[in-house]
């Protein structure tokens, strides 16, 4: 009889993954499904089983809604009943780059599994699982066989653009999308635990099909680093080499090979997981190898996935726990980092596998090119350049303050689950005031920004009028890192290096110089200390000394006439006394 009840559990479960076989699978591994097959499947199984349910969570640019699915095997799916309850979230993101759609697969088949199969998932007693089925819907739709140029598979797919041909995966920090701000609040709705972001990889040729871009431990930082490095990503690479694909990181060896070695590529707040590290979840971009055939890169994010979950059920108590802790710390930590910078004199020596790299002639320029041959495979000890150092750290100011004016940046600190208030009424206040002494801006625009570098500040003390109205953000949240990398000027993606306050860096009131010349005059009569300052200026500056023009110029700027606004950045400190 029990024999006879295992054999029919068997067939039932055969039966039941025919029913809900994917287009990959019926192809044999080369095809992945179009925007409207993968949400068909979805409702599909959200229909006939009551474990998942799929929601809509707001635009994107497509003009179509961006959908979550939710697996709770409770079939609770309010997110403070079960964060109530203990459970570990795994929030999975599928294409993002809609050309790279090996998680679409992974994800379908997964959660396919995981409701006809339960008996092999017994980790799901204590985990949600989370996913969203196609980030990049316009990409998605925008369907084709040639853009990925390099890639080995599916036989179609979508493009990286969105509808309105953003990269995606550079617009987390800001939200110039509906996809992003979408996004924003599904993911601090969920608060999740694990964030995986599933992509194929572009560059370099080696033996792995699959490659890991993680939070860099010394950006996501404290406790919660050291269990990423030390207990997490060790957990995963085991499961990986144990399931057959066996991982290494993300090769990161653009313009050079990677058996020299090579840097852990920058996690800023642009990108999913520096996004992600900011509210203090590890986040894993899966990184698939693009020359691998596909059904062996769907296979391995397939593993990867399943491997989050497993390791969600063995370290939940522990993680849940250090993130509660992370998030109390920050309230009261006293200096942030806003900018890295790699520490190329200290490295981690890791395994590599990779092929032989040689230069042999172009048959199409006759001049040598890069070849990885296949036929010498190696595996050498390869430095791996993975520790980060602050450049620039900020002390914590007790809050900021933003004028009412600039509304859109109030909006997505209020996106972002920052708590902010309004002033009751006017008032003075004693604050620290950032000037922008100088700045480099590109010619060509990058994600349509033309993103500013090499900031340099000048800061004064100073009591404003502030008008009832004003936005005042206190720095005492567990959102603190988010609020201090962007609201500090000099943060990496900081909102004043995506241009949100470039209005500043434009006078908007001048003079005319003959009339100016008499009041200019007027000035220096009444002020030692302006002529004091001109004539320092005129000796330290040669070129100054010559320009009639430039001496007013010196005179307007620190006279009562200059535009206190112009280069004065608009979000002000409030300092502890």
């Amino acid at each position: 009889m029990r024999i006879f009840l295992t054999v029919f559990l068997i067939a039932a479960t055969l039966s039941a993954s025919a029913q809900y076989q994917t287009r990959f699978e019926a192809s044999g591994g080369k095809q992945t499904p179009t925007y409207e097959e993968g949400i068909a499947y979805y409702q599909q199984l959200a229909k006939n089983f009551p474990q998942i349910q799929m929601q809509e969570k707001g635009l994107t640019d497509s003009g179509k809604p961006l959908h979550l699915i939710l697996y709770s095997r409770n079939k609770v799916f309010d997110i403070q009943k079960l964060k109530a309850q203990d459970k570990a979230i795994l929030l999975i993101n599928n294409a993002i780059h809609p050309g790279e759609p090996d998680g679409v697969d992974a994800s379908m088949m997964l959660l396919r599994d995981m409701l006809v199969n339960p008996g092999k998932f017994p980790e799901l007693d204590s985990i949600v699982v989370a996913i969203i089925p196609f980030y990049n819907i316009g990409g998605a739709l925008n369907r084709n066989a040639t853009t990925r140029t390099n890639q080995n598979g599916p036989e179609e797919y979508g493009f990286r653009g969105n509808a309105r041909n953003y990269d995606l995966n550079r617009d987390f920090i800001k939200s110039d999308t509906r996809n992003a701000r979408s996004f924003a609040a599904i993911f601090h709705e969920l608060d999740p635990d694990l964030f995986a972001d599933t992509h194929v990889s572009n560059g370099a040729d080696y033996q792995y099909v699959m490659t890991l871009d993680y939070a860099q431990k010394d950006k996501l930082g404290g406790p919660l680093g050291d269990f990423n490095n030390e207990v997490f990503l060790p957990y995963m690479y085991r499961h990986l080499k144990e399931g057959g694909f066996e991982a290494t990181p993300y090769v990161n060896a653009y313009g050079q090979t990677p058996d020299k070695g090579f840097v852990q590529f920058p996690d800023w707040p642009r990108y999913s997981t520096g996004y992600a590290a900011l509210f203090h979840t590890i986040g894993v971009m899966t990184e698939t190898h693009m020359l691998k055939p596909y059904d062996q890169r769907v296979r391995s994010t397939y593993a990867y996935l399943h491997g989050n979950i497993k390791f969600l059920a063995e370290q939940r108590t522990q993680l849940l726990k250090l993130r509660k802790e992370t998030k109390e710390a920050v309230k009261t930590q006293e200096k942030f980092a806003v900018t890295w910078q790699v520490n190329k004199d200290k490295n981690t020596p890791i395994q590599f596998k990779g092929y032989e790299p040689e230069y042999i002639p172009s048959e199409v320029s006759g001049l040598p090119r890069l070849h990885y041959d296949r036929s010498k495979p190696f595996t050498k000890t390869i430095p791996f350049y993975d520790t980060y150092a602050p450049l620039d750290v900020v002390t914590r100011p007790e809050a900021y303050i933003i004028p009412q004016g600039w509304h859109h940046i109030i909006e997505l600190l209020k996106l972002n689950g920052v708590t902010v208030t309004q002033l009751g009424k006017d008032a003075e206040m004693d604050v620290e005031t950032y000037y922008i002494e100088s700045l480099e801006t590109p010619k060509q625009p990058f994600e349509g920004h033309y993103w500013h570098t090499s900031v340099t500040l000048r800061t004064e003390k100073q009591k404003l009028h502030f008008k009832k109205g004003d936005w005042l953000v206190p720095v005492n949240q567990w959102t603190n890192r988010y609020i201090i990398e962007t609201l500090e000027p000099k943060g990496v993606d900081s909102f004043f290096k995506w241009n949100f306050f470039d209005t500043i860096l434009q006078a908007k009131e001048h003079y005319s110089g003959y009339v100016f010349e008499e009041l200019a005059a007027d000035l220096l009569k009444k002020s030692p200390e302006l002529r004091g300052k001109l004539d320092a200026k005129r000796k330290s500056d040669l070129e100054f000394a010559k320009s009639a023009g430039a001496h007013l110029d010196f005179i307007y700027a620190n006279s009562a006439y200059s535009e206190k606004e112009y280069m004065r950045y608009p979000v002000f400190r409030v300092v502890k006394r």
